[in-house]
């Protein structure tokens, strides 16, 4: 089975559950085998956006000795935009909402606390309250970037595929630092740029940045957990 992620923090609260952890050389920007829960496993963290996460799943499939895969998940972070949806929380998205088209997906079965429903995919971060809340008015209850990527992949080779965030950012809250701004010609964010945001606004991007980072630790630690459960 393949996780992937567009940052290796994402895998943080995971890999704790996992045994024998080896770096694998793909060419992408991180990625790791191991074994959970007795599965052979193999994570891969390749940057933000739909592209960068289609080619995490294309190495991946060219990495394997039979170019097969049982399952793939696209895990990580998510914005809320369901309200109800707080810091931490694990939505298992059960459909993704990719421009007008609506795709159901396959759910894991897990016993701990989860919120499930549509997740919308696209190639730019959710900045305001107001994006927010247009998105939810479409019918999805939390937003990311490279579950569509990987979507593409899975119905081009016939495989099963899985989506499970942890939430970081809430509905009812804005950015103040223009993230859609600091992303590479790639798609992937670049840290000059935030930390050039960062200095030039440092009585609210730093603080904002500072909070975002102990945010992603909380997510990061109950989405390792929740999947720790699963059962695929």
């Amino acid at each position: 089975m393949l996780f992937v992620a567009a940052e290796a923090r994402e895998f943080s609260g995971l890999l704790p559950f996992c045994q024998s952890v080896r770096k694998l050389d793909w060419p992408v920007r991180w990625a790791r085998s191991a074994e959970l829960n007795g599965r052979p496993v193999f994570f891969a963290a390749n940057g933000a956006g739909p592209k960068c996460a289609a080619e995490a799943v294309e190495a991946a499939r060219s990495a394997m000795p039979d170019g097969s895969m049982d399952a793939v998940v696209s895990t990580g972070f998510c914005g809320g935009l369901d309200p109800g949806l707080k810091v931490g929380d694990v939505f298992v998205a059960t459909s993704i909402q990719v421009g007008g088209e609506l795709a159901p997906i396959l759910a894991p079965r897990s016993s701990r606390k989860h919120f499930s429903g549509t997740l919308v995919s696209m190639d730019r971060v959710a900045q305001t309250t107001e994006e927010k809340r247009d998105l939810c008015r479409s019918g999805a209850s939390a937003v990311e970037m490279e579950a569509a990527g990987v979507l593409s992949r899975m119905r081009e080779w016939g495989m099963p595929f899985y989506c499970i965030r942890s939430v970081t950012d809430v509905a009812n809250e804005s950015f103040r630092i223009d993230f859609n701004a600091v992303r590479t010609r790639d798609g992937r964010f670049s840290t000059p740029r935030i930390l050039a945001a960062a200095i030039a606004s440092p009585s609210t991007v730093g603080p904002e940045l500072i909070e975002l980072r102990k945010r992603c630790a909380i997510a990061a630690q109950s989405l390792g957990e929740f999947i720790a459960d699963c059962s695929f």
